[in-house]
């Protein structure tokens, strides 16, 4: 999150094998877009700790501005993207993914500054987990979602009454904004080289957010200490973890990626235990099991399924195209 067809959405597909040459069927080439994802996660939790404690100095649409205006300036410097030599379907897949971004970020905002953090995440994870059931074609992958699925609500303590209405749609947008994102992430790494998708679709984002986070917290956003804050949030939670995922997403499907997400309210909830030294409930580690069972089932099964069709392809001879 890398080139073939960009027509072909990555959940479409179906296979690793079918996302290009960079997938190999082998198990290094399946497991190693699993730590790229597991090392985005892990960013995204300590930048989520330090936009906490920044949104009373800047205001929730405040920080999304900072950390994708940051981001964005950043990306451009560091990855000079060309402009030119592009069509106006590479176009078209560049704003989908930044409107994408945009909007999951800005609604996810409005969700924690209404509803705790944790039933907040746990809702917006059920997008991607929509997407891993959707675009899968194998029935076993349904049993990993139905397992990632339990997790994340016995996460949220079992259940979500009592939460502010708004609060509740707002997370319930930006995991269907996070399912987008998943799809169209994967569409911007096979129509640009390296990350220059990733940093136009960032100046999509920006551009849709900074007006109203101006109207919001207006110069408040100038402070130096706020500046600050918001470069590092900015480098935590949108540069690092999207520019792994991106990489990763040109190596996995988008069904399996999808169900790796499922990982982040489990992060969340043992970076709480290790970094502020909050308990987990016997549920809450119920849920921490449920959640990485169905996420290695799910990267399993594609391991299996590579080395399978890799075994199938080495029995077939070049010359005859039957098999040996």
């Amino acid at each position: 999150m890398t080139t073939p067809s960009a027509a072909t959405p990555p959940a479409a597909s179906g296979t690793a094998a079918d996302a290009g040459p960079a997938a190999a069927p082998g198990r290094r080439g399946s497991l190693g877009p699993v730590g790229l994802v597991l090392a985005g996660g892990i960013s995204v939790q300590f930048g989520a700790a330090l936009a906490v404690n920044l949104m009373p100095r800047a205001g929730a649409l405040g920080v999304v501005t900072l950390r994708l205006a940051m981001a964005a300036v950043l990306m451009i410097v560091v990855c000079r993207p060309r402009l030119r030599g592009h069509s106006r379907a590479d176009w078209g897949t560049v704003l989908a993914f930044g409107l994408a971004m945009g909007a999951m970020n800005g609604m996810f905002y409005q969700a924690v500054s209404r509803i705790p953090l944790g039933p907040a995440v746990t809702l917006e994870v059920l997008g991607p987990l929509a997407l891993s059931v959707l675009a899968s074609r194998r029935a076993v992958n349904l049993v990993w979602a139905a397992l990632a699925l339990a997790g994340v609500f016995l996460l949220g303590g079992g259940g979500f009454e009592g939460l502010d209405p708004a609060g509740v749609a707002f997370a319930l947008g930006a995991g269907a904004m996070w399912a987008a994102y998943i799809v169209f992430s994967a569409r911007t790494g096979r129509r640009f080289p390296q990350a220059d998708g990733l940093a136009l679709a960032l100046v999509v984002a920006a551009v849709l957010i900074t007006p109203l986070g101006i109207a919001e917290s207006g110069s408040k956003l100038l402070v130096p200490m706020t500046l600050g804050l918001g470069a590092a949030v900015a480098c935590l939670s949108s540069v690092l973890p999207y520019t792994l995922e991106l990489l990763a997403l040109r190596r996995l499907p988008a069904s399996t990626f999808a169900i790796l997400m499922s990982l982040e309210p489990a992060l969340a909830a043992l970076a709480g235990f290790l970094i502020l030294h909050q308990s987990l409930r016997l549920p809450e580690v119920l849920a921490i099991a449920l959640v990485i069972a169905a996420s290695m089932g799910a990267v399993r099964t594609q391991v299996g399924r590579g080395e399978r069709r890799g075994r199938r392809d080495r029995r077939v001879t070049p010359e005859s195209g039957v098999n040996a």
